[in-house]
């Protein structure tokens, strides 16, 4: 987990200002970044010296060699998660999912010590990754690390899958195939001139060449992805930059596995989304980020979530009458 934590414990364990600086929390740094950062920075001290902080007794009922046992467990799952969390929900999950044998009041007293979200602070998710394809699915798929810049909205995202993978390399158009090792060697005798253009081709046939974080080049196929079953505001209606901004939050850099059941007549892959075991519609809808679209989708979870978030006036649900994206589709194409 070296890198992952290196990289957080130098640049997220500082104060960023002067201003933060009388705020600092239990481990040196700001209330803004005392959650995921000194978490982070802790477990790289334990990995080398298996020494859990001093304070932590404090906040927490089980002994220091219990504790211990918390820090080899948690250094483990962090290895495994791939990115690492970098959102305080994200580093809490972790911990609880994690401890969840343990004792609840050190769980909890350990969360507190990093000032992450306690458990009945957070929207609890009840949903975990289907061990069999459900009825009406068409296919499934991997994707590799979403970016950012890739989702337009609340629900729709553009993911791109290797051309590696079994369902994907039969049908590869060939001409994809020749520009991308003509490409290669373009690339290779620092013609980039021609190099661009040949990715422009690429782009052009539905593909792109991603570079991933350890330099390795992959083709990949690109798809665009309504979530089924929810619809988020438009990007122009109230609450649409922070429903966009939710689904970035929860899918940016994460591989997703998507589950496809057809094509909406805008040529966008419809389907369920996945991403680290977490039901990515059920989340929206719990925040509050989005409705349940009836129209295409009937099952009664979805109408459950949307239910709670809208008892907790949470997310676009605070306003007293929100507007269905629906109805204000309709009202733009009417001209009113």
């Amino acid at each position: 987990m070296g890198n992952a934590l290196r990289f957080l414990y130098g640049n997220c364990c500082k104060p960023s200002t002067e201003e933060d600086s009388g705020s600092l929390g239990p481990h040196g740094v700001s209330a803004s970044t005392v959650g995921v950062s000194a978490l982070a920075q802790d477990l790289y001290h334990f990995e080398i010296t298996s020494q859990v902080p001093e304070g932590l007794s404090g906040h927490v009922v089980s002994s220091k060699k219990a504790q211990a046992n918390w820090y080899r467990k948690l250094s483990e799952a962090w290895r495994q998660t791939k990115p690492p969390p970098k959102t305080p929900e994200e580093a809490a999950r972790l911990v609880i999912e994690t401890l969840k044998r343990h004792q609840k009041a050190d769980v909890e007293g350990l969360l507190d010590f990093y000032g992450l979200p306690l458990p009945d602070t957070m929207v609890q998710v009840s949903t975990g990754v289907p061990t069999k394809l459900p009825e009406g699915v068409k296919f499934e798929m991997q994707t590799l690390p979403v970016d950012a810049r890739a989702i337009p909205d609340g629900d729709t995202i553009t993911v791109y899958v290797s051309t590696a993978d079994p369902r994907e390399s039969a049908c590869v158009p060939q001409g994809v195939q020749m520009a991308a090792v003509r490409r290669s060697k373009a690339r290779a005798e620092r013609n980039y001139e021609q190099a661009d253009a040949l990715h422009q081709e690429i782009i052009n046939a539905g593909y792109r060449v991603i570079n991933l974080p350890n330099n390795e080049e992959v083709l990949a196929r690109k798809y665009r992805i309504r979530l089924r079953g929810i619809d988020a505001p438009e990007s122009s209606m109230p609450y649409g930059k922070e429903a966009k901004d939710e689904l970035v939050k929860i899918v940016q850099g994460k591989c997703l596995r998507v589950l496809v059941y057809g094509e909406d007549r805008y040529g966008r892959s419809v389907g369920d989304i996945y991403c680290n075991g977490i039901f990515v519609q059920e989340l929206m809808l719990k925040k509050g980020c989005a409705w349940h679209y009836t129209a295409y989708d009937k099952r009664l979870e979805l109408a459950k979530w949307e239910k709670e978030a809208r008892a907790k006036r949470v997310g676009l649900w605070a306003a007293k009458n929100p507007e269905e994206p629906w109805e204000w589709r309709k009202d733009k194409r009417e001209g009113r």
